[in-house]
């Protein structure tokens, strides 16, 4: 008998949680190709560890990019590895739900639906991340009461005010944690004059990030390829420059929480000053971040528990039960 599954597709890493089961899969949304043969080499962990360090005829590539199919091929192969790896074969396919941000077009729905379909599901169904966010977060959502929800992906930041099962208020914007290791490579080229990858930026920002000034401030070495000679050299960065180096990107997103704010109906917006703001995502794990918000929105943020997992933890109660919360699913046609 087929499964039901619910899949949080993001940019940066592929949860998949089986009704009755909990989450069976999490891993790096990463996919490593042969471009002579077209052979998949590997995918999730096993391609993170290959990027940047592959010879000219492998890629290892992320098909998802600020939360849409760059690639419609990869991100189909990448799906059907990952519905195998689940259990699903050709005698069982599963109803999906998968959750996509907000900020996607109607074209981006309908290749994220195609996808799954051709990649093996009997059914494939949207629901939107912040939703799902505030259903894991164990918000009372069906309430009339305000509910907001920051979702920090690796690709786009969605604040949502949920009421009454509904989102009253949205703002998405196509920033997320790629762009603070983005930042820093560029900061680290620019201003010491040494090349890093993106595992070496990801690896600064998680050891020295900050998005908020800290009592503590640390340094780290970073090793890389000098620009002028092609040497490596090493350069030790403190986190005060990290901080400075990631702050566009994260202006963005507080001001994309600041603009939600600003579109909240009256009534809701009191309830925030009681309930505050929950941050979902792996960007909300970075250093300060839930002080950065407070301190713009005016309002208590907290992160909540298990962040990465929120997102599939909420799509996986839809799933288990599935048919009496059917209508959830139909994200596009209820918002479009």
């Amino acid at each position: 008998m087929s499964r039901d599954l619910a899949i949080d597709l993001g940019t940066a890493n592929t949860l998949v949680y089986a009704r009755g089961e909990g989450i069976v899969l999490n891993e790096p949304s990463v996919i490593a190709l042969n471009t002579r043969s077209g052979e998949v080499l590997a995918i999730g962990r096993d391609a993170w560890k290959m990027i940047g360090r592959t010879p000219s005829h492998i890629i290892a590539v992320r098909p998802l990019r600020q939360g849409a199919i760059t690639d419609f091929e990869v991100t189909e192969r990448m799906i059907r590895l990952v519905l195998h790896r689940a259990g699903v074969s050709r005698f069982n396919r599963p109803r999906v739900v998968i959750c996509v941000p907000s900020a996607i077009t109607a074209v981006e729905q309908r290749a994220v639906r195609e996808a799954a379909r051709r990649a093996g599901a009997a059914e494939a169904h949207l629901l939107e991340q912040p939703m799902a966010g505030a259903i894991g977060a164990g918000l009372p959502i069906d309430q009339p009461i305000g509910n907001m929800v920051v979702d920090i992906g690796g690709g786009t930041t969605e604040t949502a005010l949920i009421s009454l099962g509904g989102v009253v208020a949205l703002e998405a914007v196509r920033v997320g944690s790629f762009d603070l290791d983005a930042s820093i490579q560029n900061y680290v080229r620019r201003t010491h004059g040494i090349a890093v990858g993106e595992q070496t930026a990801e690896q600064i920002k998680v050891a020295i990030g900050s998005a908020w000034p800290e009592d503590d401030e640390w340094g780290a070495e970073v090793r890389g390829r000098d620009l002028m000679s092609g040497l490596p050299r090493t350069v030790t960065l403190t986190s005060t420059e990290v901080r400075d180096a990631i702050d566009e990107p994260v202006s963005a997103m507080v001001d994309s929480v600041v603009s939600c704010l600003g579109s909240a109906p009256p009534e809701l917006a009191q309830d925030l000053i009681v309930r505050g703001i929950n941050l979902v995502g792996g960007g909300g794990l970075l250093r300060g971040m839930a002080a950065r918000v407070a301190n713009e929105a005016k309002v208590e943020v907290r992160l909540v528990g298990q962040p990465l997992e929120a997102v599939v933890l909420g799509a996986g109660q839809c799933i288990e039960a599935f048919d009496e919360v059917r209508e959830m699913f139909m994200t596009g046609r209820s918002r479009r």
